[in-house]
């Protein structure tokens, strides 16, 4: 399969009318009235500590300075600054009336850490078919504490959002899927503390990237361990297995926030890993910008995925190597249930046959592409030649010894 029309999108007539609607209903992308509507949304106002609003300050007026967003790409901006400010208020309330949460033990994690597209999402969704592990799915990753003293229907929501993406953007399922059953990554909890790369992949927020990448995470990290503390208390088990590629720049404060996990980092050839990451956002963009500039979003991405390889390269060592495990791309493709008793053995967590069981099933149920493979042209699409970025990237290739895949076939 191929997405024709990138540079020219031609829009579903829900798009269209999505934006159209957008442009009628301008929103105010400033801190002030993100804060209110998230008061109002919850009836709380207690933001625990506010050292947050200037993180949120830089991300506003990144958003602001980003001409190319549309109306409906500003609105998906605002409302999702309106969620992670309405999350944080839940959050906070029940740690004040429960502070035994703040006890509870986040137990010898299973962390998946690699970049985007690299098979840390298929990796995590596999073992997270263990149900001795925790795992956090989208739908609960949107809204994590449920509003108190009302009907749970996080997920119900989250299920009417996935079938207006569909009409939105038919070939999201094939680029990358987001339905609500499938586990999340964590860095939707490290949004509630406003300090992530989640918005690079909805904006182009070059203030808030060069801010993000100039200060220590680890308070953050920290605060994702705090709100893996308030899930636990929700719902256990105790011990879970997450994601995020962000973790690759991030090995550090990764590990003081986890000091005794086990970290497994997915590689890929990065020019596969760009070829798919930078079509997905082209896609993307027919929704939230005014023009779709391909070439622009290449840039953005490679100049990204090249700054988190480097630090990869750079910390790669502070790994403990009895609890620390670099898995390639097609070796899990090819022996997926291999690839998991081998975590399992670093993290000393029992294969049972029952466990082996239920991952087979689940490999078995979830084929690679079954929704249709998608074909990339990188330099058609956005004018860059293969070769280029692996000379580029040769010191990716050299330290892991990753195989260079056919891309542009």
């Amino acid at each position: 399969m191929r997405i024709e029309d990138l540079a020219e999108p031609r829009q579903t007539a829900a798009a269209l009318q999505a934006i159209a609607f957008a442009a009628t209903q301008p929103v105010s992308l400033v801190r002030d009235q993100v804060l209110e509507s998230a008061r109002t949304q919850t009836g709380l106002s207690d933001f625990g500590a506010m050292d947050f609003v200037e993180r949120l300050d830089v991300m506003l007026a990144s958003a602001r300075e980003d001409a190319g967003l549309n109306a409906l790409g500003r609105k998906f901006f605002h409302d999702d600054m309106v969620r992670y400010a309405a999350n944080r208020l839940r959050l906070e309330d029940v740690v004040r009336r429960h502070p035994e949460i703040l006890e509870i033990e986040i137990e010898r994690p299973i962390i998946i850490v690699g970049m985007p597209r690299t098979g840390t999402t298929h990796l995590v969704n596999l073992i997270a078919s263990d149900d001795r592990l925790r795992s956090m799915r989208y739908w609960e990753s949107l809204m994590p504490v449920p509003a108190p003293d009302a009907p749970d229907t996080r997920l119900e929501q989250a299920e009417a959002g996935w079938a207006m993406l569909d009409q939105l953007l038919p070939m999201q399922k094939n680029v990358h899927e987001l339905s609500p059953s499938h586990v999340h990554e964590e860095i939707e909890l490290q949004a509630i503390d406003f300090s992530s790369y989640l918005i690079e992949w909805i904006s182009r927020p070059f203030r808030w990237r060069d801010y993000y990448l100039s200060h220590d995470q680890t308070p953050h990290y920290l605060y994702l361990r705090k709100a893996l503390q308030v899930l636990t208390w929700l719902r256990g088990p105790r011990r879970w297995v997450l994601k995020s590629p962000q973790h690759l720049e991030q090995l550090g404060p990764l590990t003081t926030a986890f000091p005794d996990a086990t970290i497994v980092i997915t590689h890929r050839d990065p020019v596969a890993v760009l070829a798919s990451c930078i079509t997905m956002n082209t896609y993307i963009d027919r929704l939230r910008r005014t023009r779709v500039e391909p070439a622009q979003v290449a840039d953005y991405w490679v100049d990204r995925v090249e700054r988190m390889m480097r630090a990869c390269v750079r910390d790669r060592h502070i790994l403990p190597a009895d609890r620390s495990l670099d898995v390639m791309f097609h070796d899990f493709m090819r022996d997926q249930i291999g690839t998991v008793r081998r975590i399992y053995g670093m993290a000393e967590l029992p294969m049972t046959p029952q466990v082996e069981e239920t991952l087979t099933h689940f490999v078995d149920s979830h084929r690679r592409d079954r929704h249709g493979q998608l074909s990339y042209d990188l330099e058609g699409d956005f004018g860059i030649r293969p070769a280029d970025l692996r000379k580029r990237f040769a010191f990716y290739y050299e330290r892991f010894s990753v195989p260079v895949e056919a891309v542009n076939a």
